[in-house]
């Protein structure tokens, strides 16, 4: 079953735009179907096999060359080589646009090559699970009520959903492949248990400040090593840190990092929750659904082409705001509350009107999981976590 993606109406417009497109997200996120989907006219080559990476490798031009244009080249991070000749192939035709599309799965070495080879010649997207405005289309069910906690618990892998596929066996092949692939391949761990278990303890950490020595205590490592680990995940997008917001004339910001998962599904699997109702019961439940929102605005904007700036704010005191996205010179302010009647007041938004000043706050917003809650109270606010509709105005 093919589910429509919201970013498919934005890649050919960037695709012509440049000489090359890099579509980088998590394995399984669907980045090779989208492109055959839309670019059918291209011809296609996965550097997933190592015989067909070395090839690429080590003879790059007469692989080009072989494979001819336009070409979607899969996994690209396997060929590092490859790049100076991307960008030799690219300069002979300078102004000519739409030739390659590459796509890749470990987002920080894929830049570095990038930032060297191919700067001012690539468009750049991010392509994550499915949103849930995706899910709800492809299913024809509106997302709410339990509805809402299932999506939660089973995340948005598309693969997921397209073949019906039980979680828990989905997961377990997911985590293993990847820890065989791209955990081997990034970093040296003698015992590749060790590593799960890491994961297992980042995921009930989602929606927490980041504390690596709490991390490495837990675990018997070292701080470095979590350090090292916790680049892994990021580089293969399984996780977000999100900075604090601290462009403010106050002293008393925390400037720790709060860590996410980019999808729930994934999360609530590692968490070892096994159904929605464990989701219900847990004291999780709360913290899946911030990450969920987070999850939201970011793939809002991802599927636009355009870049999200997400942060959040909190104080010694232990005011916060969940996330705070700057607009210019303005911000919009968003609390996530599990809840179908949340207190529109909180403490943390009038701390930051005071701090910023009520002309430089757009929107004060509430989510909430209930469907077509929007209104405005006092200023603030109440809205659902599926249309999320102030993020457009």
């Amino acid at each position: 079953m093919w589910i429509n993606r919201e970013i498919s109406s934005v890649l050919p417009e960037l695709h012509a735009s440049k000489p090359v497109l890099l579509i980088t997200g998590a394995r399984q996120t669907g980045k090779t179907s989208l492109c055959q989907e839309i670019f059918p006219q291209h011809s296609y080559v996965s550097l997933d096999l190592p015989r067909i990476a070395e090839e690429a490798d080590e003879s790059g031009e007469a692989f080009l060359a072989n494979y001819g244009e336009p070409l979607i080249i899969d996994e690209v991070q396997y060929a590092p080589k490859l790049f100076r000749y991307l960008k030799h192939a690219v300069d002979t035709k300078r102004n000519a646009n739409g030739r390659y599309i590459l796509t890749g799965s470990q987002k920080f070495s894929l830049m570095s090559q990038v930032s060297e080879s191919l700067a001012g010649r690539v468009s750049i997207v991010e392509l994550h699970t499915l949103s849930l405005s995706e899910l709800e289309r492809s299913s024809n069910k509106r997302i709410e009520g339990s509805q809402l906690q299932q999506s939660m618990f089973l995340g948005g892998f598309p693969g997921l959903h397209a073949s019906d596929l039980k979680p828990h066996r989905f997961f377990g092949d997911y985590v293993a492949t990847y820890l065989e692939r791209d955990v081997r391949q990034a970093i040296r761990v003698q015992n590749l248990r060790d590593f799960d278990r890491f994961m297992r303890m980042v995921a009930i950490r989602t929606g927490q400040l980041l504390s690596m020595n709490s991390l490495a205590a837990d675990l018997g490592v070292s701080p470095s090593t979590i350090k090292s680990w916790l680049s892994v995940l990021e580089a293969s997008q399984i996780i977000c840190l999100l900075e604090p917001y601290y462009n403010n004339p106050g002293k008393r910001i925390v400037k720790t990092p709060k860590l996410y998962f980019l999808d729930t599904g994934l999360a609530c699997f590692l968490a070892g929750l096994r159904s929605d109702e464990d989701l219900r019961s847990s004291a999780l439940l709360g913290p899946m659904f911030e990450t969920l929102v987070l999850g939201q605005i970011i793939r809002w904007h991802t599927n636009r082409g355009l870049r999200p700036q997400v942060y959040f704010y909190r104080d010694h005191y232990g005011l916060e705001v969940d996330f705070v996205l700057p607009v210019g010179e303005k911000l919009k302010l968003y609390e996530c509350k599990w809840a179908e009647t949340p207190n529109k007041v909180t403490k943390a938004f009038s701390e930051m009107t005071k701090i910023f000043g009520e002309e430089n706050i757009l929107t004060k917003s509430i989510i909430t999981p209930v469907r077509g809650s929007r209104r405005a109270q006092d200023g603030i606010i109440i809205e659902d976590c599926v249309d999320l509709l102030s993020l457009a105005t």
